[in-house]
């Protein structure tokens, strides 16, 4: 994949900085910014617009400097509008952008993501059935993965790097590629429609979510086959693993809760009631705390204590908040 320009304004990574401070940030399509948050106090600290229509998601550097928000575009996947073209790199202590990634036609680039063991970049460009690989230091391109399917939306990486796996919409699959390789290993046909991604911190199982009925598919990643379909109270959306493995915290838009799916069962061991229309799960690092944006009404983040399984607080982020990152440790 080529690009038609790299624009660098300042520096994106600044020499002489202390270590940014924990920051929970907030992908706010509504206001097409990012708004960054404090999550000792549950404080906006600011917010910065991206400038582009519109980002959905949101990642961090690994030193937690730097946010990247992939500029996806004014429509839903696999629906009629704007085909997204570029990436915003954000400076977070300044809370401006400082450089851009400008590719040479529309991809709907969506989902960004660290990779583990190189510390690049890699977002989904979706309407190149690719995910992109960038050198998050200089902005530069460094090639791309095939997934081999459309509306390839949302993304994992393996924890040892050597495997990425998409969750594709509109056909229902996921696709297993070979990092290093750089090939497409298999596809794996879960159901009509299926949405957002997960995976176990010892890469074991995957998980994404069928939207045609509810329930999640886990696939056993040993085999890369379907191993295992678990009944939901509703339709799940946004998922995430806890850091020690034992939960699987899956948003349920219909029913404005949360289900924690216990891994040792693969069953639904309780619910969680959160704000409007739940997108996406996020748990900080040490696992005490999960962040869950809130689309509908007027956009917020509820906090959940994980240890006594109730919400704590309630973040107003603006209108229809969506993607969830962490930055800094």
């Amino acid at each position: 994949m080529s690009i038609s320009k790299v624009v660098v304004a300042s520096v994106v990574v600044c020499a002489g900085v202390a270590s940014a401070q924990s920051r929970l940030l907030v992908a706010v399509k509504g206001t097409q910014s990012l708004a960054i948050v404090d999550p000792g106090n549950g404080s906006v600290l600011g917010t910065v617009p991206e400038g582009g229509t519109t980002g959905h998601e949101v990642i961090a550097s690994a030193d937690g400097k730097t946010a990247f928000v992939p500029i996806y575009g004014n429509s839903g996947v696999g629906k009629p509008g704007t085909d997204g073209d570029t990436i915003a790199a954000i400076d977070l202590a300044s809370k401006k952008v400082v450089g851009k990634i400008e590719f040479n036609h529309g991809v709907r680039p969506h989902c960004p993501l660290i990779g583990p063991r190189d510390g690049l970049l890699y977002v989904t460009t979706e309407l190149d059935k690719t995910i992109t690989i960038i050198d998050p230091k200089t902005l530069k391109v460094m090639g791309a993965l095939p997934t081999g399917q459309e509306q390839s939306h949302m993304m994992v990486l393996s924890h040892d790097g050597k495997r990425a796996y998409t969750a594709n919409v509109g056909p229902g699959t996921m696709s297993v590629i070979d990092v290093a390789g750089r090939k497409v290993l298999k596809v794996i046909k879960i159901s009509d429609n299926t949405q957002r991604i997960s995976m176990t911190p010892d890469d074991k199982w995957v998980f994404t979510a069928d939207q045609t009925k509810p329930q999640m598919v886990a696939i056993d990643t040993a085999k890369n086959e379907v191993a295992k379909w678990i009944p939901l109270e509703g339709n799940g959306y946004g998922s995430t693993v806890t850091p020690d493995g034992k939960w699987l915290l899956v948003a349920l838009p219909d029913q404005n809760k949360v289900a924690a799916i216990d891994l040792k069962t693969m069953q639904v061991a309780r619910t969680v009631p959160v704000g409007e229309y739940p997108q996406e799960v996020l748990v900080q690092p040490d696992g005490k705390t999960a962040y869950v944006s809130c689309m509908h009404g007027a956009g917020t983040v509820s906090e959940i204590d994980l240890g006594s399984w109730k919400v704590t607080r309630t973040i107003s982020t603006g209108n229809s908040t969506d993607g969830l990152a962490w930055a800094g440790q």
